[in-house]
């Protein structure tokens, strides 16, 4: 049930003035996207503020993005939540509106044990036939997968397809793709570690990155999987300190700044998220000219 290779999109959600979402902007970043070459979007994501969208925004956004794109690549939905009904619901949304798979992150705030987890997963993957990916970020949840778990949802649920992997943790990676005997759709989490992850066996990245600079992401990701992997390495290095800009104040605070900075025009941020501070947004202002994205 493979979804995409290559470098998706963690897509920001546009605001107006008064903070409502703005579609008419979210349908040019859309077309933006396309035509740079990403090879799928990932909507109403952290990078997407999921936490401060209604659910009917959320839903609305999801179809949204999914009539716009048509098809053209895929749109893989966020559909998690700390609450089991609710991801369900949200799930079985995204799916049915035509989503070619979901993005499930796991419980925050109230948690779970690891036998939870299983349960949470096994019983949204019961309800919905899009295949879904696993979304493991403990430092935004306090909630890891360990890879075990992974491991078992992977060989368990025919329609769990995949994991993006956040942790940060390079071991637990290689964990995963050996007890997964490298059947499971892997993908870096982290725009710093994209390439060590596909050197393991990952199949791409979710990426914040890709928001200013999507093809020069497609194109590092797919100079590693045919073989210049010399370039690819390169094209990695060279971005880690703009990468290190996106991510010096909570995402998607810079990432917002850098697309305002570049014309984009993707508006403020819900509360309790507040514009980036100068001295930061001074850097990420320097990296985004070394990357002559501004």
């Amino acid at each position: 049930m493979s979804i995409f290779t290559g470098a998706g999109v963690a897509l920001v959600t546009p605001m107006k003035e008064n903070l409502e979402v703005n579609y008419d902007k979210l349908d040019e970043i859309l077309e933006w996207q396309i035509a740079e070459g990403t090879d799928a979007i990932i909507i109403c994501g952290t990078t997407g503020e999921s936490a401060t969208l209604s659910e009917e925004e959320h839903a609305n956004v999801i179809r949204f993005a999914i009539e716009r794109v048509n098809h053209r690549i895929p749109v893989i939905a966020g559909t998690g939540s700390n609450c089991t009904a609710t991801a369900v619901q949200l799930s079985k949304e995204a799916s049915e509106a035509g989503a070619e798979g979901v993005l499930v992150v796991t419980p925050y705030y109230n948690k779970a044990t690891q036998n939870g987890l299983i349960a949470h997963y096994k019983k949204i993957a019961s309800e919905i036939t899009a295949p879904i990916i696993l979304y493991n970020v403990p430092s935004r949840t306090g909630c890891g997968m360990t890879p075990q778990t992974i491991a078992t949802l992977i060989k368990d649920v025919d329609n769990i397809a995949g994991v993006k992997e956040a942790s940060g943790n390079i071991s637990a990676v290689a964990q995963i793709l050996h007890l997964c005997d490298g059947n499971v759709d892997l993908y870096s989490g982290n725009d710093d570690q994209t390439i060590p992850m596909l050197s393991l066996g990952a199949k791409g990245v979710i990426s914040v990155l890709s928001n200013v600079a999507p093809k020069y992401t497609h194109e590092m990701v797919m100079n590693y999987l045919n073989g210049n992997v010399k370039q690819s390495a390169k094209m990695q290095l060279d971005a880690l300190p703009l990468c290190d800009a996106l991510f010096c104040e909570v995402n998607p605070i810079p990432v917002k700044a850098a697309m305002n900075m570049m014309g984009k025009n993707v508006g403020s941020l819900r509360a309790p998220l507040t514009e980036m501070e100068d001295a930061h947004k001074e850097i990420l202002k320097r990296e985004m000219a070394a990357m002559h994205l501004i």
